[in-house]
């Protein structure tokens, strides 16, 4: 059948086939919509293409028509045409108005007068025209001759993209408000990619306005069937009564204070008085709003009212209170001051029953309630000044300076404990360093000290001035300083990220902690009797006769490595003093110096001279069995690592 052509007869209708739908040709993938060639025809049916193979395709894609076909001609350039020709008698209108004051004129303040902006595209040249207005005095027409007009001091002039509906434009010191457009202005702006703003309705002229409704047909309207004399005689001695409270709180020395209105039916007036109450403390005046007709907003009147010279009366007030404004639990502004309605006497609910069908009359509970007294927020530490101080402009509204303890001031004056550290660091010129840490009793303050050392290349004197340390592990907020009881021998003192270790103390220190038992731990106590007892025992030996120093296994390791590290920090500093230290003490000129020297050397530069410290030195400088270290094996020793 695929054979025959397609000709009457020759096609034949499938009897199983029962699937007539298309295949879809489109698919979303992320939102968004892709169109896709469909792979199968009418019911599903494979739809039937060309194969191409793999060489078939690379053909197709090296393909370049311009072998074929040659060089594809290019269009002429379109003509030239010039502004004046392309924008010829085009012109966009934009509807705008102006104010203008006028001056000793009881009738009217401003007037309202619209104009008509052209903006002629030929040239960018604008022109104002005010349109005649009949019987209007004053000479109108075009206002601004056509001309580009200046838009600042930098000699930019006013351009279309400036104009909108809803924008201000100034024309020599004049302000134009546009509020329309017509299509033409519209469809150019949109054109250009500038989005038009909705248009607005002109404002009227209020004296035209008022010269309109002068010159309109007057109308007449009856006087209503409401007779003055009918309602004194029905509503005599008729008084509508509501029990209200003005909640004056928010104000200064304000309070919750009780009244009762009374309104009068017999000519709509009303009242307000003041509920006194036993020694309540105040005068005794018991009208706090006379009997008189209340108007609901008195505020609300023309702005042309002369209120200087006239007071207001019946023609300028528009509304005043009646029964309906006051309902339980409605809040009722009176001169400035909100009442708050909680109940009524029975009248009054009988009242409200026959002319307004009101039959709920539920009170409401009015008494003053207990508030609750703020609480005071301490707001963050900023780490600005000191914590006391912080605290301080928190508590008053005036700062006043932290208090002091004066009895333990008096207690403790002049009382000082000095410790003796030195520095652990990582780094091997601040290691070893030593401090004295000073610790005043009085404010609880710390001051250390370096004393100098001739040429460490450290300038000693005060490391620390007088302050209060936290302890590093403490939070900012709640800081907890170092106290005398953190001191002792062999303890650790993190102070602003530099780490001291106290080795030593005065005997006052001791002394002290003696006397108040009490405050310290007796560990602390006996860390300082052992260190200074030794010290004592030290002492003595020395007085007595000369003392051996007992050394621990690697004590001799250790001092020769400081040794020979501030020996090795002069070189540093200059190379020329190494030579100059030799040859001060080579005096004969033999080249070599000996076990002598080497301790007067160390002795100058405040360096230990024991004698075991002396050999390691000589033992480590030459290999001479006399102990004779050359200059080679000077420099040697001092410039290794």
């Amino acid at each position: 059948m695929e054979g025959l052509p397609f000709l009457p007869g020759n096609s034949f209708r499938d009897p199983t086939k029962n699937k007539y739908h298309r295949s879809h040709s489109l698919n979303y993938k992320n939102g968004y919509s892709i169109p896709t060639l469909p792979t199968s025809g009418i019911g599903g049916e494979p739809i039937m293409y060309n194969q191409l193979s793999e060489q078939e395709l690379d053909e197709l894609a090296n393909f370049n028509p311009t072998l074929t076909y040659g060089q594809a001609k290019q269009a002429p350039p379109e003509d030239f045409v010039p502004a004046h020709k392309a924008w010829d008698k085009k012109v966009l209108r934009f509807n705008a108005y102006f104010k203008q004051t006028v001056h000793e004129s009881p009738a009217e303040y401003f007037r309202v007068r619209p104009v008509d902006i052209y903006y002629y595209l030929e040239d960018d040249s604008i022109s104002v025209v005010e349109p005649h207005v009949e019987n209007s005095g004053m000479p109108q027409g075009k206002l601004i001759k056509r001309q580009r007009l200046p838009k600042n001091d930098q000699g930019d002039n006013w351009h279309w993209k400036d104009l909108n509906n809803g924008n201000n434009a100034t024309f020599y010191g004049k302000v134009f408000h546009i509020v329309n457009c017509d299509k033409f202005t519209k469809d150019f702006l949109e054109s250009e990619g500038l989005e038009v703003n909705p248009s607005e309705e002109m404002p009227t002229d209020p004296y035209i306005e008022r010269r309109k409704d002068a010159a309109a047909l007057r109308t007449y309207q009856t006087p209503s069937a409401f007779d003055k004399t009918k309602q004194f005689l029905e509503m005599d001695r008729k008084v509508l009564r509501f029990y209200c409270v003005w909640d004056d709180r928010d104000n200064m020395f304000g309070e919750t204070r009780p009244y009762v209105i009374h309104y009068y039916l017999v000519d709509d007036t009303l009242e307000v008085r003041e509920v006194h109450t036993p020694n309540d403390g105040r005068d005794p005046f018991p009208v706090l709003i006379g009997r008189h007709k209340v108007p609901k907003n008195r505020y609300n009147v023309e702005s042309s009212f002369p209120a200087v010279v006239m007071e207001l009366s019946d023609n300028e007030i528009k509304e005043y209170y009646t029964p309906k404004d006051f309902k339980l639990g409605a809040t009722v502004p009176i001169y400035g001051r909100k009442f708050l309605i909680y109940d009524c006497d029975n009248f009054t609910k009988a009242f409200y029953y026959h002319h307004f069908g009101q039959t709920e009359f539920n009170s409401l509970d009015v008494k003053e309630k207990l508030r609750e007294l703020p609480k005071m927020e301490i707001p963050p530490y900023n780490h600005f000044g000191s914590l006391e101080d912080s605290l301080q402009s928190c508590l008053s509204l005036i700062p006043q300076p932290p208090k002091k303890d004066f009895i333990k001031m008096l207690e403790n004056d002049h009382k000082v404990l000095r410790f003796e550290a030195v520095m652990d660091s990582v780094r091997p010129e601040d290691n070893g360093r030593r401090f004295i840490l000073c610790y005043r009793l009085a404010d609880d303050m710390m001051t250390i000290y370096e004393p100098p050392v001739r040429n460490s290349g450290i300038i000693g004197g005060k490391f620390l001035e007088r302050t209060r340390v936290a302890k590093p592990s403490s939070a900012p907020d709640q800081p907890t300083f170092y106290g005398p009881q953190d001191f002792y021998i062999g303890a650790v003192v993190d102070i602003f990220k530099h780490r001291f270790v106290i080795i030593s103390a005065d005997e006052y220190v001791l002394k002290y902690m003696e006397e108040h038992k009490s405050q310290f731990p007796e560990a602390t106590i006996q860390t300082l009797r052992d260190h200074l007892g030794q010290a004592r025992a030290q002492k003595e030996m020395i007085k007595g006769g000369p003392m051996k120093v007992r050394r621990s296994p690697g004590d001799l390791d250790i001092l020769v490595k400081q040794v020979r590290a501030q020996l090795k920090k002069i070189a540093i500093t200059d190379k020329t003093r190494v030579d100059e230290m030799f040859l001060r003490y080579n005096k004969d000129r033999s080249g070599f110096i000996d076990a002598a020297n080497m301790r007067n050397l160390c002795r100058s530069l405040q360096l230990p001279v024991d004698d075991d410290v002396i050999a390691a030195l000589i033992g480590q400088c030459t290999s001479d069995p006399e102990g004779k270290i050359s200059l080679e094996d000077f420099r040697r020793f001092v410039e290794s690592s």
